[in-house]
């Protein structure tokens, strides 16, 4: 993680709302389309709640941001937040630990 700490310092940071079910999807869309183009820091520490349509505006945020070679970070994910990700499937070790999807 050290290598991309500089890179972390200069990227934006988007806290994520506590509840990411389908009445969030328009506003948490706009909020990283708004970042494209540029490392950011996502940090879920707030999140209570994890809905499907929300996981799948994220995960198509990292494979934008991958393909722009731009950082992603999913920060202080709650507890919640990563059991959301275990119930749908997804790694969480794998896809939280590897910030840097350049």
């Amino acid at each position: 993680m050290e290598e991309w700490a500089n890179d972390h310092d200069q990227a934006a940071s988007l806290p994520l709302d506590p509840v990411l079910d389908i009445k969030a999807v328009s506003l948490l869309a706009e909020s990283l389309l708004a970042h494209r183009g540029s490392d950011i820091v996502i940090d879920a520490e707030q999140v209570e709640r994890l809905g499907a349509q929300s996981l799948q505006v994220l995960l198509s945020a990292v494979a934008t941001w991958r393909a722009d070679g731009h950082l992603l970070e999913v920060a202080n994910p709650s507890e919640a937040f990563t059991e959301g990700l275990r119930v749908f499937g997804i790694d969480d070790q794998s896809w939280l630990k590897h910030p840097h999807v350049g």
